[in-house]
């Protein structure tokens, strides 16, 4: 049996940051809650109209973390996941808090503090809980004068009252005792990808308005922007003039799914993941399990023909050579693809010279040899992956796997290349659509060293997404304590990677806050996190994907200015849709990046 309004009411004064309310009316389409001349003491009897607490008091701290899940942001069954997802996470934490939901199908978490909060501080903590979850709106705590919210009992503006899920009783009891600092420390150390994620964001924002620079105003608008159809997946809202229906709006993800070369499994798993509203357009469990298998046929069809409309109509297995220095490069045949077998051995021996030798030698390059210490990692990275000792890819395909600008792999290329001492070579200029060529070997001069060296444990990568945030040094620091022989020390590490002593120092603090590693007396060891998932709550997936998404976005439009002649007419949409190159990678496929970038 639900509390009544009246007595719901009673725990106002406990919520709220001064005892008072205001009154909400309608002010031209909006309903709003405007600040009184003196505003009313909150009583024992419950307000016959709309009424809201502040959650400010006049020093501007609170007393209670108020979170606001709003279905004007993602859909019912959106904000009810999402509730559980916020319960969830505040449970592990320590943390008491009171529910209620109202009328219109929205949320609110009341989490009571027993020492009153900066607002500053308070904003922090409430935005990095709106990276979390899609439906949370962080504007009650971003405005200290005016925010406000509606509290357990309060009537609503369409009707009924905010209903209390927490029994009365129980409720009374959390907003009496409070949550302790020591509870609220264990929250922000749950949030710390989160709020790390919040104060980068906020770094840049800042230098980029102090540089006043029109071209970084427009890279941070744009980088890491929800593209249509993702906050169709993650909200479940779409835009009807568009969509006619919740299920035109299904296949239109589904399709570009199925185009970036997801598994049926993978959707499965990210509907109650990192796309909840994808979920919430089917309505129920059993309609999605009917319906989510024929759909899914029908999008990898559709992603099949639009792949056969765009095939090129060269013959495959063609034996060509270059004509002279405007031709297109293509493939000559010769010598048979390598085995993977021998790839992988390859790569193996490689990376025993890269530790070895090439590491040693390009630590006198300073700085720059952070940038050529991990790129050598990504072109065997490559070489594993595509299981091929010729690397023919762009720069722009380099710089997504490195986390760089393109044009930073460019002056780093032929660098390496003169530093690798025969390891990585060039053996073909770009040529019209095509990228110069290199080949990776292993030198005579370097095999027996390579034989009588073990191999080391794992793998090598590029930069994993995760340390697009981290940057180059925790990459090879954190490298140096996963792939090691022994478990490191503080001074190992300085001594393996020849970074200065505070840098590593500082590194290590960031990765130990963020879970990645811990130590065990003196040594360092890696933990069992999820990169992937930590490069997510970095807001890194975001970035990455609009890397790539920009990349393709430059590479059409240079294709069509290389077939300007060719091409009678070109439409707007052949060189960017939003919708269709607004590439989603599939999760923990590294075969998918290449391929996308």
């Amino acid at each position: 049996m639900s509390t009544p309004p009246e007595q719901a009411w009673s725990l106002a004064p406990l919520i709220a940051g001064e005892p008072s309310y205001r009154l909400g009316r309608w002010i031209g389409q909006k309903f709003q809650y405007p600040r009184p001349n003196q505003p009313p003491k909150i009583t024992r009897t419950l307000p016959d109209r709309p009424a809201a607490v502040t959650l400010h008091g006049p020093d501007g701290r609170v007393a209670t973390l108020c979170l606001d899940l709003d279905t004007s942001k993602a859909l019912k069954h959106v904000v009810d996941a999402d509730a559980a997802q916020l319960a969830s996470l505040l449970r592990n934490a320590g943390m008491g808090f009171v529910e209620d939901f109202s009328p219109s199908g929205g949320r609110h978490l009341y989490i009571p503090l027993r020492e009153r909060m900066d607002a500053a501080e308070a904003r922090e903590l409430v935005e990095a809980l709106s990276l979390v979850v899609t439906s949370l709106d962080p504007s009650p705590h971003q405005n200290i004068t005016d925010g406000c919210i509606r509290v357990p009992g309060s009537a609503h503006k369409s009707g009924g009252h905010q209903t209390l899920i927490t029994p009365l009783a129980q409720a009374y009891d959390i907003l009496r005792r409070r949550n302790s600092p020591f509870a609220v420390d264990s929250l922000r150390t749950a949030l710390a990808p989160e709020l790390a994620r919040n104060r980068s964001r906020k770094a840049r924002e800042a230098r980029t308005t102090a540089q006043r620079s029109m071209a970084a105003s427009l890279l941070l608008a744009t980088a890491g922007s929800d593209s249509p159809l993702r906050r169709v997946a993650r909200t479940g809202l779409y835009d009807t003039a568009r969509y006619k229906s919740p299920s035109e709006a299904r296949m239109a993800v589904l399709n570009h799914f199925a185009a970036c070369g997801w598994t049926r499994e993978q959707v499965q798993s990210e509907l109650v993941g990192q796309f909840p509203g994808l979920a919430a357009l089917y309505g129920t469990t059993s309609k999605q399990e009917r319906l989510l298998p024929d759909e899914w046929a029908k999008a990898q069809a559709f992603a099949a023909n639009r792949a056969a409309t765009k095939a090129t109509l060269r013959k495959t297995g063609e034996k060509t050579a270059l004509i002279n220095n405007t031709s297109p490069t293509q493939l000559t045949g010769g010598a048979p693809k390598p085995s993977p077998a021998a790839i992988h051995q390859l790569v193996n021996d490689l990376e025993n010279i890269i530790y070895a030798v090439l590491d040693h030698r390009l630590q006198t390059r300073g700085r720059e040899s952070l940038g050529l210490r991990l790129l050598m990692r990504g072109l065997l990275g490559y070489m594993r992956t595509m299981q091929t000792d010729v690397l023919d890819v762009g720069c722009r395909t380099l710089a997504v796997a490195m986390g760089k600008h393109h044009v930073t792999i460019a002056r780093l290329l032929p660098i390496l290349a003169a530093a690798s001492d025969g390891i990585l070579s060039k053996v073909a200029d770009a040529r019209h659509k095509t990228a110069d060529v290199y080949v990776i070997q292993l030198p005579e001069h370097y095999r027996q060293l390579a034989r009588e060296l073990t191999w080391r444990r794992g793998q090598v990568h590029a930069v994993r997404p995760v340390f697009r945030a981290l940057g180059d040094v925790a990459a090879l620091i954190y490298e140096a304590i996963e792939r090691g022989r022994h478990s490191p020390t503080t001074a190992d590490l300085v001594r393996i990677t020849g970074i200065s002593r505070n840098a590593v120092a500082k590194v290590l603090a960031d990765m130990e806050t963020l879970a990645m590693i811990k130590r065990d007396g003196r040594h360092w060891k890696t933990t069992a996190i999820n990169l992937t998932d930590l490069a997510a709550r970095l807001g890194v997936l975001d970035d990455y994907q609009a890397h790539i998404s920009r990349n393709r976005r430059e590479r059409a439009a240079w294709h069509a200015y290389l077939n300007r002649f060719r091409e009678q007419h070109i439409d707007e949409s052949d060189l960017y849709d939003a919708e269709r190159e607004e590439h989603w990678l599939p999760p923990d496929d590294e075969t998918a990046l290449w391929l996308a970038a």
